[in-house]
């Protein structure tokens, strides 16, 4: 009787360490970085900015506000009523995000009822795109322009941030300059765009996203006339 006693105190104490280590493991783990991902770009969504012309934004991080606060990201900077479907970490290719195929076409096509009031749709992106195949990224931007087909696109490239390679941004921007002029669509190139960058390197400080946004508010203004 007394082994018997002995082997089940042992078994509750085995039990209970595994339950408190399993408990200590889940309080201590690491949240969901797409989860975490997908909560920032809804609370950017639910930041509509400014009056006038419907404009919507699609794009990655800045769009989001990577590097600053959501109100100080670059959108809040462009004319009219701006609504916000940013995703960080996403692009033209479907393989730039690796949250699954959270790409602009598909977001896009997503988000057909939003298009469908908008004056100006603003696409903005091509850092995430750097390391993948020109090949995706080029499948990329023509799903895109087919789902966009009669309607008013900016597309906006990315800057030269400088934890990336030159050549593989310019290589980017200059495949999107193409492939927006093959399609019809305006395309406004940031390759010479001088930024200040959070510690990063990628991202820009609220500075930066100012400089940013200014360029695009720019553009934006000459197609909403």
């Amino acid at each position: 009787m007394t082994r018997h006693r002995l082997l089940l105190g042992l078994l509750m104490v085995v039990l209970a360490t595994a339950v408190s280590t399993t408990l200590l493991a889940r309080a201590g783990a690491r949240p969901d970085p797409c989860a975490t991902k997908g909560e920032r770009a809804a609370a950017r969504a639910a930041l509509v900015t400014g009056t006038g012309a419907r404009v919507l934004v699609i794009g990655d991080s800045y769009s989001v506000g990577a590097g600053a606060r959501p109100e100080e990201s670059w959108p809040v900077r462009l004319p009219g009523r701006v609504r916000v479907d940013g995703f960080a970490g996403s692009g033209f290719s479907v393989g730039a995000s690796p949250c699954g195929d959270v790409s602009y076409a598909t977001r896009a096509s997503a988000a057909a009822a939003a298009m469908a009031g908008a004056d100006l749709l603003v696409v903005e992106g091509g850092l995430n795109d750097a390391d993948q195949p020109v090949a995706d990224l080029e499948a990329g931007v023509a799903r895109l322009l087919r789902t966009l087909a009669g309607r008013p696109v900016l597309i906006v490239g990315p800057p030269p941030a400088p934890r990336l390679r030159y050549d593989d941004v310019a290589l980017v921007d200059a495949t999107l300059a193409r492939l927006a002029a093959e399609g019809g669509t305006t395309y406004l190139s940031m390759l010479d765009l001088e930024l200040s960058y959070d510690d990063d390197r990628l991202h820009p400080d609220a500075a930066g996203h100012r400089v940013f946004g200014d360029r695009v508010a720019t553009r934006v203004r000459e197609l909403l006339r």
